[in-house]
């Protein structure tokens, strides 16, 4: 008798999104069995994560430690994007595939960071408390501007950054602007160029790339330094990529116009966080891509990459394609295809 296919789905799904994922697994997986991990903290114990041949993961921690001696489990499928709090070599070793839901971001990310540039373009907040004050037109702020003619750079030039420059485009935006030192070719109308051509040149600076030890502060105070004084950073990454004593002074210095951040340094964002403090930034809590399309989107599309693995086939967006030509790896995916008669 074939052995059952056991999905486990990491218990902060019940606390942070709920009912999110039920209706994707009944659609996508019916008839699979699954359940809710036992809650054993921020990390998963490698006893757990063995009683499974796929895990579900939203924002749990995989460290090494919780990947060491790990057998059965196959494939990790990430609940969006960012895999910072998954150790990637550590999969690799363990035989297990990490694979995202790139599909379900691209235009949500796309679309959030536009609205935290048209807020600070058009000076949004200020003109809503004026108007919730009672002060019509009272002392209205004169530096709202038209995004029509200006630069948008972009740190990073993948998934994200070409929808967003896509976007950009019908938009008006004069140039295009990305450094990327892992992309050969720039999308289509961009121009790659140093990190210090998109800091100095841009109107609107957008991070777009993956948190990892090359990344970690990349912007700081030398690359803030750059920008022009008129221009507005926007980070819908990750918090640590951008420095954040050094945008505190920049910001507290007027020496860039404003931020718009979704994402911190630490989160949740503490109270006394000085960026909270400012009226030259506009914050969000890490959730400005939440829309019912990517809730619906990163359910289905995590479920597809499970699907994938129980019929003995690499699911489509692998982080660690290293681990696809591992034995161990190709053992579990073959007994997957010969429970199946495939």
């Amino acid at each position: 008798m074939a052995r059952q296919f056991r999905v486990g789905v990491t218990p902060d799904f019940q606390t942070q999104a709920q009912g999110l994922l039920e209706p994707a697994l009944a659609e996508v997986l019916p008839g699979v069995e699954w359940e809710f991990m036992p809650d054993t903290g921020a990390a998963p114990r490698a006893d757990v994560l063995d009683g499974y041949d796929a895990v579900i993961a939203l924002s749990l921690y995989f460290p090494a430690e919780s990947l060491a001696g790990v057998r059965r489990l196959a494939v990790i499928a990430r609940w969006g994007v960012g895999y910072d709090r998954i150790d990637v070599p550590a999969c690799t070793a363990a035989d297990v595939i990490l694979a995202i839901t790139p599909e379900a971001v691209r235009r949500p990310v796309a679309e959030g960071i536009f609205t935290l540039i048209f807020a600070l373009a058009k000076n949004l907040l200020t003109l809503d408390s004026l108007c919730r004050a009672g002060r019509w037109r009272d002392r209205m702020p004169r530096n709202s501007q038209n995004v029509e003619g200006k630069t948008l750079g972009s740190v990073g030039a993948g998934n994200i950054a070409g929808e967003m420059f896509r976007m950009a485009r019908a938009l008006g935006f004069a140039r295009l602007l990305a450094y990327d030192p892992l992309i050969p070719t720039a999308p289509e109308g961009v121009a790659l160029a140093s990190l210090e051509t998109v800091m100095r040149e841009s109107d609107f600076v957008a991070v777009n790339c993956p948190l990892s030890e090359q990344t970690r502060n990349l912007i700081g105070a030398r690359e803030l330094a750059w920008m022009k004084p008129a221009a507005y950073l926007i980070n819908t990454a990750r918090g640590p990529i951008v420095n954040q004593e050094a945008l505190v002074e920049a910001l507290r210095g007027r020496r860039i116009a404003g931020a718009g951040l979704d994402v911190f340094e630490t989160e949740p964002v503490p109270p006394d966080n000085p960026l909270l403090q400012m009226d030259n930034v506009i914050v969000a809590p890490h959730s400005i891509a939440w829309t019912q399309e990517s809730f619906r989107d990163n359910s289905l599309y995590a479920c597809r990459n499970v699907l994938a693995v129980s019929q003995g086939q690499a699911p489509k967006h692998v982080v660690n394609r290293e681990v696809l030509e591992r034995p161990g790896c190709r053992a579990k995916l073959r007994s997957w295809k010969v429970d199946r008669g495939s």
